[in-house]
């Protein structure tokens, strides 16, 4: 059986890129967001809606970009166990997958998925930005969603590569690309 993950930045375009070559290929395809009500049962719930619950042009006028990752880092890692425990029991059903999923962090990758993936940092702050206005994230206003793309864009996309990078993860902002790279790792041996 193979196994891949997508990891990457907000609106990417994960979702669509795992579902793309699920089809193609006939694996199965799991949405780490679609978890959420397994990672409330976790002690470290709080975590689940850490950014929904915070005023957000206040967080975005006051937070730094290594505090933002921080949270982010601290969000994926307050449910990885959950997410794990649901990825070792897909495994074992025996058919091959696809995980995706913001929290899919490179270096939580690195250290607990026996199996290779990708990370996608978007192909531009415009693109993220027509996402977001056509599936908010978080801000419901179209300046906020804005600044949503900006941060999705620049910031976490530098950590994401820098991080990707350190743990051996190709990156890439061309689906088409990084559909290629999907296909041919779940050929692979």
């Amino acid at each position: 059986m193979k196994y891949i993950f997508i990891s990457g930045i907000p609106a990417s375009g994960k979702s669509y890129l795992a579902k793309k070559v699920a089809k193609a290929t006939g694996v199965l395809h799991f949405k780490i967001d679609d978890w959420r009500e397994e990672f409330w049962k976790n002690e470290n719930a709080d975590w689940v809606d850490f950014f929904w619950n915070k005023n957000e042009k206040e967080y975005w006028e006051t937070i730094t970009p290594q505090k933002h990752w921080n949270n982010l880092k601290n969000q994926s890692e307050a449910f990885w166990s959950v997410a794990l425990k649901k990825i070792r029991a897909i495994q074992k059903i025996k058919k091959s997958a696809i995980f995706e999923g913001v929290n899919i962090l490179p270096h939580l990758a690195h250290r607990d998925l026996n199996f290779p993936g990708i990370v996608l940092l978007g192909q531009s702050i415009d693109v993220i930005f027509e996402r977001c206005k056509k599936d908010p994230r978080w801000g419901k206003t179209e300046e906020l969603q804005k600044k949503e793309a900006e941060w999705f864009f620049i910031h976490e996309g530098k950590t994401y590569e820098k991080e990707a990078k350190k743990y051996g993860y190709k990156t890439f902002r061309d689906s088409d690309k990084a559909e290629k790279e999907l296909i041919k790792l779940l050929k692979n041996k």
